[in-house]
This record gives C-alpha cells, structure tokens and sequence, in this order.
C-alpha cells in the first residue's frame, strides 16, 4: 500500500482542522494519539484514521480494530504524518472525528445529578483537564458556559486524554441561559468564590441533591453577577499560605467533594 503525501487532498483537508473555522464549517476535528483515537473508536466517532508505518508497527491492535469496525484507515508518509499531528515528537496516529458537543437541553434531560459549569474557560489545557477530571469523578456532564475556548482545539483534545469522547459535552454561549435551564430542571447551582458563605468541608448536605458547579475564568474568576445568581456560593478551606487554587486544581477538588458524598 501506497502511503499519501504531505500534498495529498485528503490529508490537506485534514490538516486544516487545525484551524477553528475549518472546524466549525466541516463539524469534524482531529484526535491525536493512541489514548484519544481508542476512545474516538469506541464511541463509533472516527469518520477516517490516518496512520505512519511506525504507529502502524506500534499500535498495530488499534489500526485493525478501526478497520474492522469499517473506519476508513489510511496509511500517509512520516511528512504528513508531521503536518497531522501537533505535537513536537507527533504520534503518527491522528483520527478525523465528527464533533462531540450535543445541546443543553439533551444534557439536561438525563436528570444529571453532578454537572460542571466552567464559564468563559480560555485555556484550552484547562478545559481538557477539567473534562478529564468530570469524567474521573463520574460526572454527568459539562456545560462550556459563556464565551469559552472550543473543546475540539487540539490541545484541549490531547488534555482530555480521550475523556471529550466519554462525558457529555455541551456549549451554550449565553450564562444567562444555562443558569436558567438548570434552575428550571431543578438542580441546585453552586459558584465556587473565595469569599463563598458555604465551606467545602460543610456542603455535604446540600452536595447530596443534583448539583451544577460553576468555575470561574483562569484570570478573573467568576463574575461576582453570575456567582450572585448561584443558590450557594461555596469556598474552598486554605490552610496554607498559598492566595489562591488554579482553576483545574479546584475544579478538581469541588467535583471530588461531591463524588465522595454521592458514591459513599
């Protein structure tokens, strides 16, 4: 088998993904690496996988199950391979995949009983991070609130470590709406602030009902407008001198709290 360039059309159009305005016009973006493109699989996502003769030899097992389950498997040269993926030392896996984020309403309709709310998320390590960690904790999904980075950039993807493709995902860009759906379907929203009226170490009560955290932006934190509209403001104990937490370690750290009392 012939392995396509660098200048194939094919690979050119994938290699656009890069760019968000490609990603938005095709609904399709690019998942690198074993850990994502295994996950992408196993959600039946994959429109097309390329691979280089050596994560072909490395990843033999995940190119055949692709080609068994009728993914279009297609072997390109080292060069486009380098052009695919993003990385420094690029994987020779990357996989096409139709867009994951599904409406706010379809997440609601599932009786969620753990949701995080990040609003206006810039970085898009963060937001990989987070997803990542909703997905550990068994969260029932992720609301990007707001004006917020775009899950399918491909750093995000890679931080995700493949948990965009387990945990439902959805974008509203108006806060106003999300903050009214999940009043309307009844879950209690909780703004996480430094100066919250509720500690951490408290809220088991009111963690045992369905709950929506909201995290505030990496630079300025929440708005004080949106944490005011939240039923409880809640803050995370610091017994150290550390000023503050970044905003993947409380996420982290809230979402944990709310696991330990719903799985007990």
């Amino acid at each position: 088998m012939e392995a396509l360039s660098e200048r194939n059309p094919r690979v050119v159009s994938a290699v656009k993904l890069h760019r968000g305005v490609a990603r938005r016009k095709s609904g399709l973006f690019l998942a690198e690496g074993a850990n994502s493109v295994a996950a992408a699989l196993d959600t039946e996502r994959v429109h097309e996988l390329f691979y280089s003769v050596r994560a072909a030899e490395r990843e033999h097992e995940l190119v055949a199950g692709a080609i068994a389950q009728g993914v279009r498997a297609t072997l390109v040269s080292e060069r486009a391979a380098e052009q695919l993926g993003e990385t420094v030392t690029p994987p020779g896996l990357v996989a096409v995949c139709r867009s994951v984020d599904i409406p706010l309403p379809q997440v609601l309709s599932a009786a969620p009983r753990m949701l995080a709310v990040p609003v206006e998320i810039s970085d898009p390590g963060n937001a990989g991070t987070l997803i990542r960690v909703a997905d550990a904790v068994g969260a029932d999904g992720v609301v990007l609130a707001g004006d917020s980075v775009d899950p399918h950039n491909g750093k995000c993807v890679r931080a995700c470590a493949g948990s965009l493709f387990h945990v439902p995902l959805a974008r509203e860009r108006d806060t106003d709406t999300v903050l009214a759906a999940l009043r309307e379907a009844g879950i209690t929203v909780l703004a996480t602030t430094a100066r919250g009226e509720v500690d951490l170490d408290d809220a088991e009560e009111i963690l045992r009902g369905p709950v929506a955290w909201l995290f505030g932006n990496e630079a300025h934190g929440l708005d004080p407008a949106v944490a005011e509209r939240a039923d409880h403001r809640i803050r995370i104990p610091i017994h150290g001198r550390a000023e503050s937490l970044n905003l993947a370690a409380a996420a982290a750290i809230c979402l944990y709290a709310g696991a330990r009392v719903r799985y007990r």
